[in-house]
């Protein structure tokens, strides 16, 4: 085998690799993949580390030295957790304060008071969709499952017909609607546009969450009819509070760094100056960083001290809210050190190179990718950086809108099928009180409707702009 050399290993290649190059790079690839699925399922080891040594087996696997595998691996690491670790920190802050000063509680209480009969599911995916915003994934399973469990219980609902829109629009938001992690880190890898991200993210998963919340529960609940398990209700957070913020307030803090990304980009395309001063002031503004630190700053008072929180409660919240995402950005982190190894040993090249000579679309390409990876895996973020780094190439010639749009494939894949790899399949199980085949026939099956008809949106989007 023919060793990598060191300029292809420092920088994506210039020239284009042989055929025996294409072969002991696609035997890498494979390789660095199948030992970070094999130590996730087999050993149970954390992402954090299987990534890790997934990336220097594909750098050894590649025929790289291995103190370019580890430079590779390294630079990667350190510009992901750069570009996106203060934005995670940002949004679980912004979502820490939601959480405990009651405002979640107050915006699921007010929609619940003006909904009934057959709007309820309507209004659960409504409720999930809004606090899922800042909110990782699974912190909103566990805010709203007491929500979900009490509505079906006093409203007499199949557990199903109230859940199932709930989790579709957690799991739509977390797979493609930037801050959430997956989401930045694909922004981060193709170089896309965050705001015209977020834009058409949010156009595609309207009708996703639509289909597979509210319509797709009448099924589900047909399907498995169970009770609402009184055990696993918990006490809600504003339950020790004496007072919590007014909804319109709330709803206005959590929309806030949207309407500001989103502006942004309204700007960006209105005026498309980068010398006009209304251009450059949106233009900070309106940055991820900025955008989430005024929400934060804004929450702090209309939040935490509307929920009468002291100056040392809310330092406390604050620091309370950044322990558990320590395992977040590791995990980012080391998918962005996978990313870099892949694209530094050529591998980018390699899929550009091939995929030029395939009829399939770029845009199904990435999106089958991280399907592939996710089903493995078990991780929608993994799956999302992995299929990032591997498609990132084929973004250097991609219009802003289409650069976008390759993010939200990514991030359709990498929501398909969750099964007994996942995390979020045993955490659905578990508090619903499912057997693993009802789970299958409703949390699987969600999940698979939701990657699909994004997708397809994905792929409409890409033949009109």
């Amino acid at each position: 085998m023919t060793r990598l050399s060191v300029e292809m290993l420092a920088a994506d290649p210039v020239e284009p690799i042989t055929s025996a190059g294409h072969a002991q790079l696609g035997i890498a690839v494979l390789a660095g993949i199948a030992v970070i699925v094999l130590l996730i399922t087999k050993f149970r080891l954390h992402a954090f580390l299987a990534l890790t040594i997934g990336s220097l087996a594909l750098g050894a696997f590649a025929g790289a030295p291995l103190d370019k595998a580890i430079t590779s691996f390294s630079a990667g690491l350190g510009s992901t957790v750069a570009g996106v670790g203060v934005l995670i920190a940002l949004g679980a802050i912004l979502g820490k304060l939601l959480a405990d000063s009651g405002g979640a509680d107050q915006i699921v209480d007010t929609i619940l008071a003006k909904a009934g009969g057959r709007s309820m599911p309507w209004a659960m995916v409504l409720i999930a969709s809004v606090i899922g915003l800042p909110l990782f994934f699974e912190v909103g399973i566990v805010l709203l499952i007491p929500v979900v469990l009490m509505v079906a219980k006093r409203g007499n609902y199949s557990l199903m017909r109230i859940g199932i829109p709930a989790l579709a629009g957690l799991s739509v938001m977390h797979g493609l609607i930037p801050p959430h992690p997956g989401p930045l880190v694909a922004i981060d890898a193709v170089k896309a546009n965050l705001g015209v991200t977020l834009a058409l993210g949010i156009l595609v998963a309207i009708p996703t969450v639509i289909i597979a919340g509210p319509v797709f529960s009448k099924y589900a609940a047909r399907w498995v009819d169970v009770p609402a398990p009184e055990k696993m209700i918990p006490q809600r957070a504003s339950e020790d509070l004496e007072k919590r913020p007014g909804f319109g307030v709330t709803i206005a803090t959590v929309m806030l760094p949207v309407v500001l990304m989103l502006a942004k980009a309204l700007v960006d395309i209105v005026i498309d100056d980068p010398e006009n001063i209304v251009q450059r002031v949106f233009d900070v503004i309106g940055s991820p960083l900025i955008a989430l630190l005024a929400a934060v700053l804004v929450a702090i008072f209309t939040l935490g001290r509307a929920a009468g929180f002291t100056k040392d409660r809310i330092s406390s919240t604050v620091e309370k809210s950044l322990g558990p995402i320590a395992g977040i950005l590791l995990i980012v982190g080391a998918g962005g050190g996978f990313k870099q190894t892949l694209i530094d040993s050529g591998v980018g090249q390699m899929i550009l190179d091939i995929s030029k000579d395939w009829s399939i679309p770029a845009l199904l390409l990435a999106w089958l990718i991280a399907v592939a990876i996710r089903l493995a895996t078990g991780s929608a973020t993994v799956a999302t950086i992995s299929a990032a780094g591997l498609v990132a190439p084929l973004a250097a010639d991609m219009s802003t809108a289409h650069a976008s749009l390759l993010v939200l494939a990514i991030g359709a894949g990498s929501l398909f099928f969750s099964h007994v790899n996942d995390a979020g399949f045993w955490l659905v199980k578990e508090y619903f009180g499912l057997s693993v085949g009802q789970t299958i026939k409703t949390w699987s099956v969600m999940e698979t409707i939701i990657s699909v008809v994004a997708g397809a949106l994905v792929l409409l989007l890409s033949l009109v702009i």
